[in-house]
């Protein structure tokens, strides 16, 4: 089931998990891209006050499974204690994405830059780190420089998410862009959600805008697989080159992303997977 909700989630980083990955990480990171995903479902439907509730509840019977050591009646919590016990580190992670889950309840989009950089600080890495800490360094120091990396990259990949879903967010009344960015160009969240011809110019030049700070980001971060053990650096320049794709998808669709979402062709995400997996088959016979 686990592997299932992982592979509707993220179809491509599922298949550079099991491509590019050791195989004894295999059960772990799915466990934590299946807990993850199941949380946002839980949070993520109804008024503030039922997302509310739902996640009281879901944060009451996550806590219970792993205290009581995995005797839950879930499968997915069973697998999540499992995984605690294998990796004890992660049930601070765990806990720190539950608490940071607060924010995307009552998240209904952001007035300033600041706005969102506090969302990516309090709910987005927090969510990255349940995978991203299976493959962090040992040391201490090691540890605090793999998460600076990882903060520069969930904020590139954040920003591509709230372009790539922005025909969606719109359709809810809630957007990523921050007020003050849309101020800059003359937009209201009314005028993206009429998306009206007279509005495009102005809205090709935000998306526009918001790609650059994503791609800045992105580039910031390329030296991050050289912070973990050879055995994960694969891993972690598909996943950049992953969200690279995604970027692209969205310069190219500029202002039309009113109207539908981003994705990248399926043909250049497995184009590019079957490259990286040459690459770390080659990298892997040479030192071995």
């Amino acid at each position: 089931m686990q592997r299932t909700i992982a592979r509707r989630f993220a179809p491509a980083e599922y298949l550079a998990v099991w491509l590019l990955l050791p195989v004894e990480l295999h059960p772990s990171v799915v466990v934590a891209v299946a807990f993850m995903h199941e949380t946002d479902n839980r949070i993520d439907t109804g008024e503030m006050s039922a997302r509310q509730e739902a996640l009281r509840s879901w944060n009451q019977q996550v806590t219970a499974a792993l205290e009581s050591r995995g005797n839950a009646e879930l499968p997915m919590l069973r697998a999540l204690a499992d995984t605690t016990r294998r990796h004890p580190h992660m049930a601070a992670r765990v806990r720190a994405f539950l608490d940071g889950a607060s924010t995307e309840v009552a998240w209904t989009g952001f007035d300033t830059e600041s706005d969102f950089q506090a969302y990516v600080d309090s709910y987005s890495l927090p969510a990255l780190m349940l995978t991203a800490s299976l493959l962090q360094p040992p040391s201490e120091a090691g540890a605090l420089t793999f998460l600076a990396g990882c903060r520069t990259l969930i904020e590139s990949m954040q920003r591509i998410d709230f372009l790539a879903d922005l025909a969606e967010d719109t359709a809810h009344g809630r957007i990523g862009i921050p007020r003050d960015d849309l101020a800059r160009f003359d937009l209201k969240t009314e005028d993206l959600e009429r998306s009206s011809g007279e509005h495009l110019p102005a809205v090709e030049r935000l998306v526009a805008a918001q790609a650059r700070l994503a791609g800045t980001a992105l580039d910031s971060c390329r030296a991050l697989p050289n912070l973990v053990e050879p055995g994960y650096r694969p891993f972690l320049d598909t996943l950049i080159a992953v969200q690279l794709l995604r970027l692209q998808d969205v310069e190219r669709k500029g202002g039309s992303l009113l109207e539908r979402g981003a994705r990248p062709e399926v043909s250049a995400t497995l184009r590019l997977l079957l490259r990286q997996y040459r690459n770390a088959r080659r990298q892997r016979r040479r030192s071995g």
